[in-house]
């Protein structure tokens, strides 16, 4: 990317590592559009003193309502409902139902696919208002509603009770599609995932009468919707209704109080990022350096590792950028956190006979961490990008490692924002057993986010074709995917890939549902048939009913 500086790589790179999918529901028969020229503010059914601000096409507000952090996407929506309580959200569903209107559900905007902003959505239902955060006394938990960004989310779980969620590193992402698709970040090899914490989901539902309601779903044994709360433990955004508010308590606590009843993160952590410059990097350092990074998780990647707060990315990008770095944090607290990242950083590099550079090794506050340093985090740049993914169960094998030297070294394609990012998993994710969850990827290592960036509209083919045939060529040997065997288990819902629904980039014969949630989707349809039978709540990569 032309002008493409070092320090807005860095801020792409940590907006895709923690981004997430939103909440799009897309009704089956959408209307004609109609004339919503100007913005209108409406009385709420219920909720004293709130509004529904409602916004059309003539409004100065409506473009920045239209899309989100992918520039690809661009919808055209009659009309944008900003809600701001359970009852606006009961009211705007059951008024495009009523109407046929195809709608979508917005949280934080951060949706890699076309699922909000397609041809069919004439109405968005945007959450960003529906954001509050506390702790419900009554039931002993602690509630997160689905506009809510991370970082805020963060900031007053820390700020009021000292706990926090085990979720993704991006601080601009929603909270509704990041925990429906099974979030992760740099406290999971601890703590688990986001969804290992959910107690339950409060959320509005469409029966066969097209009559729109309120329900709660927990994971309680006795609880007669204890499926409908196990779909939102990784089963994806946009398929059963609309999540008002997240639950939170962790499994097996005993303690009454708040601060006893999440993960506890760490006062300070130890962090670091280090370069490699292409210039000194071979094809056999490259390939080693890989290798090392591979076979260091596969035995470093229990839950009783002194490792295990350890989180790192190696993030390899094509050699037009010059360099490329690994970003790394411990838990400052762990004895010998210094020694640990020596020996990891060490490890990595050993056999290479190539030095990097160390740009950034300090200690700072968790909290600061996780909202303001640019190693994980990062704001909107509202570029234009690809993602997919992968789950390694094990490290990388020579034909994976030959694909990714051939690409990243091409010379008939130069772009410095085209990377893989090589994420540290396992540990804690790994305890919990596959069907528990909507999350069946539970002895993985390793998760791979491969992205591109531009900003160019008329770039789109040429960085389309890269990482696809970058990703055909990693896994060629299971027709172009990671399916699931001895090396690779699929992928990750959350870095929505509609590709693995086409046959031209797809040949292993697996369908995609089979990649994201394996035998988990049967078991999915049956909770979409009783909870959305009119399939209202649907897009390319949404559950289909039995």
């Amino acid at each position: 990317m032309p002008g493409h500086s070092r320090r807005a790589f860095v801020r792409d790179v940590a907006l895709i590592g923690g981004a997430t999918a939103a909440l799009p529901a897309v009704t089956a028969a959408p209307a004609a559009a109609t004339e919503s020229s100007k913005a209108t503010v409406a009385a709420a059914t219920e909720g004293a003193g709130s509004t529904v601000v409602t916004i059309g096409p003539g409004d100065r507000r409506y473009p920045d309502l239209t899309w989100g952090s992918n520039r690809r996407w661009v919808g055209t929506p009659d009309d944008v409902h900003l809600v701001g309580t359970s009852s606006q959200v009961l009211a705007a569903v059951q008024r495009a139902v009523n109407g046929r209107r195809g709608f979508a559900v917005r949280s934080g905007g951060h949706c890699y696919e076309d699922f909000v902003t397609n041809d069919r959505v004439r109405t968005v239902i945007d959450l960003s208002n529906l954001n509050g955060i506390g702790y419900d006394s009554a039931r002993g938990v602690f509630y997160v509603e689905p506009g809510a960004r991370l970082g805020d989310v963060y900031r007053t779980l820390y700020r009021q009770w000292g706990v926090t969620l085990p979720g993704g590193s991006c601080p601009t992402v929603g909270v509704g599609g990041h925990v429906a698709g099974g979030g992760y970040g740099p406290l999971s090899r601890q703590h688990g995932l986001i969804v290992d914490h959910l107690w339950g989901v409060e959320l509005v539902v469409v029966d066969s009468s097209g009559r729109a309601s309120k329900v709660v779903a927990t994971r309680e044994r006795d609880d007669p919707n204890r499926d409908l709360w196990w779909a939102h433990t990784g089963g994806g955004g946009g398929t059963f209704g609309v999540v008002t508010r997240y639950l939170f308590r962790s499994p097996g606590v005993t303690g009454t109080a708040p601060e006893d009843r999440l993960p506890k993160p760490p006062s300070e952590i130890l962090v670091s990022n280090v370069t490699w410059s292409w210039s000194d990097m071979t094809e056999a350092a490259f390939t080693r350096l890989l290798r090392n990074y591979g076979e260091w998780y596969e035995t470093h990647s229990s839950p009783d590792s002194p490792y295990a707060t350890l989180f790192s990315q190696l993030k390899p990008q094509h050699r037009s950028a010059g360099s490329f770095s690994m970003t790394t944090q411990i838990d400052a607290s762990v004895p010998n956190a210094a020694e640990l990242l020596d020996s990891y950083l060490a490890a990595v590099n050993e056999g290479t006979n190539v030095d990097f550079r160390v740009d950034d090794r300090r200690k700072i506050s968790w909290l600061h961490a996780v909202t303001q340093w640019p190693g994980f985090t990062g704001t909107d740049t509202t570029t234009r990008f690809k993602g997919k993914s992968a789950y390694m169960r094990r490290g990388f094998t020579d034909a994976n490692l030959k694909a990714f030297w051939k690409h990243m070294t091409r010379t008939d394609y130069a772009h410095p924002a085209s990377l893989v990012m090589i994420t540290a998993y396992g540990g804690k994710v790994n305890t919990v057993p596959a069907a528990d969850t909507a999350v069946p990827q539970r002895d993985s290592i390793l998760k791979l986010h491969y992205v591109s960036f531009w900003t160019d509209p008329a770039e789109d083919a040429t960085h389309l074709a890269w990482i696809r045939s970058l990703y055909q060529d990693v896994y060629a040997a299971s027709g172009g995917v990671p399916a699931s065997n001895a090396d690779t288990d699929g992928c990750f819902i959350n870095y929505a890939d509609a590709d693995l629904a086409d046959s031209r980039y797809n040949a292993s014969g697996v369908p995609w549902h089979e990649l994201y949630f394996k035998s988990g989707y049967r078991r999915l349809q049956t909770v979409k048939a009783q909870w959305d039978p009119k399939d209202l709540f649907n897009h390319s990569l949404s559950i289909k009913a039995v």
